[in-house]
């Protein structure tokens, strides 16, 4: 669930992107089998990360053009799924991991969102990680991650934030029992 869309980048700003899986490992060994993976992109002060089905390059261009401006400086490892980025308005750095973690030469890196992954990670058990109730948990580190760089009280946010999702329509179902009754949510029959 997306509650503020705020684009990042434009011109002069650096956004480091990446896509990572948030899974679960069987029985605590081997590789991890089941998950979701995340496309992120980080500017450097602030971080959004988004869920994504599928990582291929059609999804994450859709999703690159959606979440960050034009004529940003996108910095992503070699995948091949980024070689277009040039042709879309954005300028392409890349790192390759298999050499350095930091570009001797250009001083390219993408340790900021690799390190955003890292702590997303481990603020998420295992039963965080399950596909239904991913995007909730995601959201709440992220709207963690935002009140601590914003100085922000989070229960504040909290509620400004379930304001704006807040839908007059829906006030039946949210006051109500659920049944549709024509309670209207004072308590004054008690006198």
């Amino acid at each position: 669930m997306v509650i503020r869309k705020v684009k990042l980048g434009g011109y002069g700003h650096t956004v480091e992107i990446d896509e990572s899986k948030f899974g679960r490992r069987k029985h605590h060994r081997g590789h991890r089998v089941e998950g979701q993976w995340v496309f992120g992109g980080y500017e450097r002060e602030t971080g959004n990360v988004v869920p994504v089905e599928k990582r291929d390059a059609t999804t994450l261009l859709h999703v690159i053009k959606e979440w960050i401006k034009p004529g940003t400086t996108i910095i992503s490892d070699c995948w091949k799924a980024y070689n277009t980025l040039n042709n879309e308005g954005y300028v392409h750095m890349t790192v390759n991991h298999r050499l350095h973690f930091k570009d001797p030469e250009t001083g390219v890196h993408s340790n900021s969102i690799e390190t955003s992954w890292r702590h997303a990670k481990a603020s998420m058990s295992n039963y965080c990680r399950k596909k239904k109730i991913f995007p909730g948990y995601l959201a709440k580190h992220m709207s963690t991650k935002h009140c601590r760089i914003y100085n922000l009280d989070p229960t504040a946010e909290f509620f400004k934030n379930a304001g704006t999702l807040y839908h007059k329509e829906n006030e039946n179902v949210i006051f109500n029992d659920g049944h549709g009754g024509d309670d209207d949510g004072n308590d004054d029959d008690d006198e």
